[in-house]
């Protein structure tokens, strides 16, 4: 062999070099954005002459962020949990149910039209009710987050389950699968795109319901923070609470985000 000669690289070794591109790009190109749009801010505000109470600067709020990191954090375990309680409640009950819906036409005619009903009721003009009816305490704000997050998902597992092909049906049971087997091995991957498009919606919708949900009636959390902080014109505070809940919101995404990628391989980039 020829001194020039060069050791290919193998299937599997460039499959993971440009997996690993892949999330380079995904963390990269955010945080160069994030940087230029933070650095534009912090010229252009004093350069307009706008007062600290009105819109401060990031390094005031990033500053005020780590002076109080100990208070907010304690905050934003609370609004955190809300998150993902009613999240999970809503994934763990919707998913189903779209199941059962989609397999029982007399529950679609039933059901379905009652579920949209109330759907149409605007979520955060009842959960002053909540407060009255379940108190100040975690449940009011789980609730109102389940209750955000409970349609799209439904709707999405309706439309994933129904999306399967009823030949694929006819083929898995001449084969002789059971009913386990086939919604196994076949409903449940062919409905998992549509089930995460609705978890990827709903992810944005909980942390909205436990804000609103704070802002209703709270004792703890980045909603009764935010409210604390607007009623003192605290800004670098109110927007150091923006940060903490859009952190938490980025990692809630991304969550779902590995975790789609952990239950469907197949659509992993080569």
């Amino acid at each position: 062999m020829s001194d020039g000669a060069t050791t290919p690289i193998l299937p599997a070794a460039a499959t993971e070099q440009g997996r690993l591109r892949d999330w380079g790009s995904a963390i990269a190109w955010p945080l160069m954005s994030f940087t230029v749009l933070l650095a534009a801010w912090e010229w252009l505000v004093p350069l307009a002459h706008i007062p600290e109470y009105i819109l401060p600067v990031p390094s005031a709020f990033f500053e005020r962020l780590w002076t109080d990191r100990a208070l907010i954090a304690q905050h934003t375990l609370v609004t955190a949990n809300e998150i993902v309680l009613g999240f999970l409640m809503a994934a763990a009950i919707s998913i189903p149910l779209g199941y059962i819906i989609v397999s029982v036409k007399i529950l679609e005619k039933a059901i379905y039209p009652v579920i949209v009903f109330f759907q149409l009721v605007p979520k955060i003009a009842i959960a002053p009710l909540f407060v009255v009816w379940f108190g100040f305490g975690l449940f009011p704000k789980v609730l109102l987050t389940f209750l955000l997050c409970f349609f799209p998902t439904l709707v999405a597992s309706m439309t994933g389950f129904r999306a399967l092909d009823e030949r694929v049906l006819y083929l898995t049971r001449s084969m002789g699968a059971s009913a386990w087997q086939t919604f196994r091995y076949v409903r449940v991957p062919a409905a998992l795109t549509y089930i995460f498009s609705g978890l990827k919606v709903s992810a944005v919708f909980a942390a909205t319901g436990a804000i609103v949900g704070e802002f209703v009636g709270a004792n703890a959390g980045l909603g009764y923070l935010l409210l604390r902080g607007t009623s003192f014109l605290d800004m670098p505070l109110i927007f150091a609470c923006l940060v903490a809940l859009s952190v938490v919101g980025i990692l809630f995404s991304y969550i779902v985000d590995g975790l789609e990628v952990l239950l469907m391989p197949w659509q992993r980039k080569g």
